[in-house]
């Protein structure tokens, strides 16, 4: 088994049905608490629910990003524009000690490192990651308990 850490996000609709959902499908070992977020790239659009999941996993990294995008489908994830609205976004963030860098998938995830919604919640999980988020002190969470 492989241990994978998954950022969760939505900003339509009811976004806690919407983790909710993906969090069922997903099976976690481990959930962070959730968090409210502002949104970053396109500003005009409602804040985030995020959280971040372990999972033990004997899928692909490839074979993983296919269920990911099959749950996001199932809640009726578009894909209008970079940054757009949506019900459902789902993130592999760590995929164990793999890295890869492709046009359809980089590990570890591009951006996990300027990414307060996606550190904050990781490092409840995984404190090693503590030391990057106090770096993003600028960017607004809110821990919802």
């Amino acid at each position: 088994m492989i241990t994978a850490y998954l950022g969760l996000g939505s900003n339509l609709g009811d976004r806690q049905a919407h983790l909710a959902f993906a969090l069922a499908e997903l099976r976690p070992s481990r959930v962070s608490p959730f968090y409210e977020t502002a949104p970053l790239g396109y500003l005009d659009q409602s804040s985030f629910l995020n959280c971040v999941c372990e999972i033990q996993t004997t899928l692909s990294p490839w074979a993983l990003l296919h269920e990911v995008h099959r749950i996001e489908n199932l809640r009726h994830r578009l894909r209008p524009f970079p940054n757009a609205p949506r019900t459902l976004d789902i993130d592999i963030l760590l995929y164990s000690n793999i890295s890869i860098d492709s046009p359809r998938l980089t590990l570890p995830h591009p951006h996990l490192a300027q990414r307060a919604f996606v550190l904050a919640p990781l490092a409840h999980l995984l404190p090693a990651y503590l030391p990057l988020l106090a770096q993003l002190s600028h960017q607004q969470i809110t821990r919802l308990d």
